[in-house]
């Protein structure tokens, strides 16, 4: 099984750190002050850049597909414990707090920080120096507090998280580079994941 090499790079002598039980996909970049804990989940073509401030993924938490950590200088962006942050969102001298979720393509401006298990809805756009409190659903641009979360919303994060947390482990131990089939083979199996659906196909199946 071929493993790919990453993509991590050193500037001004500090290295990048990546815990030996987080997954970075190959083409993610990492470029200097960079620190992935355990158990974390970095996506395809995200990018890392500590050039500047110092980037902290805490344990569990995911970055996925196209997402951008960045800060200005002196500063930390972080994504606490079991932080989830979705597909092309953009986090810059930030802290996002435990728990809590980053809708994909937000954007979450310097000096916000997200209360823990509130959840950003997809595209919304966090004002710089907005204090978002814990356990709120927050959309809009700019983003607002919507309403408090409720108990089943929270658990249905949660239960997200910690498919992430599986696909980490999956990846260490299963994905590789291959090359395509030509054609689709008989019986081609899928892969089987019946527990993880939308929020909306569980709102409807609660009724």
């Amino acid at each position: 099984m071929i493993k790919p090499e990453l993509k991590v790079y050193a500037i001004d002598g500090i290295v990048p750190v990546v815990d030996p039980t987080a997954y970075v996909h190959p083409s993610a970049i990492l470029i200097g002050d960079v620190i992935i804990g355990p158990g974390c989940y970095v996506g395809p073509c995200a990018s890392l850049r500590g050039d500047f401030g110092r980037l902290i993924l805490e344990r569990g938490a995911n970055l996925q597909d196209t997402c951008v950590m960045h800060g200005f200088p002196g500063t930390d962006t972080v994504v606490e414990e079991d932080g989830h942050i979705g597909h092309g969102a953009v986090l810059h001298g930030c802290r996002i707090g435990r728990n809590a979720l980053i809708g994909m393509n937000a954007v979450i401006m310097d000096n916000v920080v997200i209360g823990e298990e509130a959840i950003v809805a997809a595209s919304a756009f966090v004002k710089a120096g907005a204090e978002i409190p814990a356990r709120v659903l927050v959309a809009g641009v700019p983003a607002k507090v919507v309403r408090p979360l409720s108990e089943d919303e929270i658990r249905w994060k949660s239960q997200g998280t910690a498919t992430y947390q599986d696909l980490t482990r999956r990846c260490l131990a299963t994905l590789c580079e291959t090359t395509p089939l030509a054609a689709v083979e008989p019986g081609r199996k899928r892969i089987e994941m019946p527990d993880v659906i939308p929020l909306v196909e569980t709102r409807k199946r609660e009724g």
